[in-house]
C-alpha cells in the first residue's frame, strides 16, 4: 500500500483546529473553573498549541515551496503570523490580542492561499530543479 499524507489538508486541518481552540475557549471560561481544570492562559498548553501549528504549518507551506513552486512569498508570512502569536502570549497590554492576533490570522490566511495558488500556477513542471 502506498500512503502519502496531503500536507496542505492536513495543514488547512490545523488552521481549523486553531480556530475552533480559539472560538470555543472564550465560551468554557466560565465552567472549567467549576471542574478544576485550568488550560486557560497555561503558557504550557499555549506553547504546545503554538508549536504544533509552526510545525504543522511550516512543514505544509515548505513541501509547496520544496516539490512545486520554489517562491519564499508562503513561508514569510507564515512565519512572522506565528512570531506574532508567540508575541501575544508573552507580551501584555490592553488590545495585545487585538493588535497581534488579527493581523496573525490574516497572514497565515494569506499564505496557505498563496501556496495554493503557486502551487497550481508551476502546474507540477518537473524542471531540473524540481526533486519529485
Amino acid at each position: 500500500m502506498n500512503f502519502r499524507i496531503n500536507w496542505e489538508a492536513l495543514g488547512i486541518a490545523a488552521s481549523v483546529a486553531c480556530a475552533i481552540h480559539c472560538a470555543v475557549v472564550p465560551l468554557f471560561i466560565t465552567s472549567l473553573p467549576l471542574f478544576g481544570v485550568n488550560i486557560i492562559h497555561n503558557v504550557f498548553v499555549e506553547i504546545l498549541l503554538l508549536g504544533a501549528a509552526f510545525v504543522i504549518g511550516f512543514s505544509t507551506l515548505w513541501h509547496g515551496y520544496k516539490k512545486h513552486h520554489h517562491h519564499w512569498g508562503t513561508l514569510v508570512p507564515f512565519t512572522v503570523a506565528m512570531g506574532l502569536f508567540t508575541a501575544n502570549q508573552f507580551v501584555k497590554f490592553p488590545y495585545s490580542s487585538f493588535v497581534f492576533v488579527v493581523p496573525a490570522v490574516a497572514l497565515i490566511i494569506t499564505a496557505h492561499m498563496l501556496n495554493h495558488r503557486f502551487c497550481r500556477q508551476a502546474n507540477h513542471c518537473h524542471s531540473t530543479d524540481c526533486n519529485h
